[in-house]
């Protein structure tokens, strides 16, 4: 007995088309998207994924074996109808940077986001090429740490941020892919407000350092005309900058470095910023934390509580 048919959409391959999501030219080729099996790839994996692996609570009277869609598609940052749409063999086809949405949301192996990449009718990024994708074993440190931690790229660009973080340096997440200002290298040489949350005696230091971290990682990547953009325009924007890059130093090293910041609302904070490098050495685990008994500590546990809002200022 013949089994059903499986449903494959024809895209006709476009050679030469640039993958946004790896913001290279080149490479990237359409070609067939196997709908059936890519709507129960996503069903199984999305079952195996159990609400803890993703940070989120379990409730009592919770009766769903994995993830609702719903929960895929917040932590995607897609709509439910369209994530449902791809699990009921409904959906267009999606684009690499929703593939790696997804991807992120499943916690997905390299492998399987390989895989899904596959099904969907796209080549998967290339291994030595820098890729916004989180691995899942980063993304299950950062979702259990209970102090701010950060993931970025090596060009100083935020992946995944915790709430925490995300309290302590504000969204660096809210930049568009290409935008210039996405990298902290860039808004240190260009942006005022991104050095006034650090203690003015520390300025000269993190400069050095930025720079520093910033050749290695345009050497690494010597083909990515996105690292050579940053670069180019804090050139033309920056002298400080310009002197620094003429010196052309690279002793940057990952390692724990003392940093303090001035926080509206907390105040002054003292904390140490651990640096741990994925295998890759083109993504960085940013964990800061506080030395216990110390008003810094103190002031970290208040930030906990508060979380991001905003006071209102007092009336003058």
């Amino acid at each position: 007995m013949v089994g059903p048919r499986r449903e494959i959409e024809k895209r006709p391959a476009q050679p030469g088309i640039g993958d946004p999501w790896l913001r290279i030219g080149g490479g990237h080729i359409m070609g067939s998207m196997d709908r059936a099996q890519l709507a129960d790839f996503l069903r199984r994996r999305r079952a195996a994924t159990q609400p803890e692996d993703v940070g989120l609570a379990r409730s009592p009277r919770r009766r769903t074996s994995g993830l609702r869609r719903e929960e895929v598609a917040m932590l995607a940052s897609m709509s439910t109808d369209y994530y449902t749409r791809l699990e009921q063999q409904r959906g267009p086809q999606p684009s690499p940077p929703m593939l790696a949405a997804i991807a992120r949301a499943l916690r997905l192996t390299l492998a399987e986001r390989d895989h899904l990449y596959r099904l969907a009718g796209h080549t998967p990024p290339r291994g030595d090429v820098r890729t916004d994708y989180v691995s899942p074993g980063l993304q299950r440190v950062l979702d259990r740490l209970d102090t701010p931690a950060m993931v970025t790229n090596d060009l100083g660009e935020a992946l995944a941020q915790n709430p925490l973080a995300v309290a302590l340096l504000g969204d660096e997440k809210r930049f568009a892919p290409d935008d210039p200002n996405r990298s902290r290298f860039h808004r240190w040489f260009t942006d005022a407000a991104e050095r006034a949350l650090h203690a003015p005696e520390e300025h000269d230091r993190l400069s050095r350092s930025y720079v520093a971290a910033l050749r290695i990682a345009t050497a690494r990547h010597p083909d990515d005309p996105h690292g050579q953009a940053i670069v180019d325009g804090l050139l033309d924007a920056s002298r400080e900058f310009a002197t620094l890059w003429a010196a052309h130093d690279v002793s940057w090293r990952p390692g724990v470095e003392p940093k303090t910041f001035q926080h509206p609302q907390v105040g002054r904070l003292q904390l140490e910023c651990q640096t741990l490098v994925a295998e890759s050495e083109s993504q960085i685990l940013l964990v800061y934390t506080a030395r216990p008994g110390t008003d810094s500590a103190d002031r970290l546990r208040l930030l906990s509580i508060i979380g991001n809002q905003h006071f209102a200022h007092a009336p003058t």
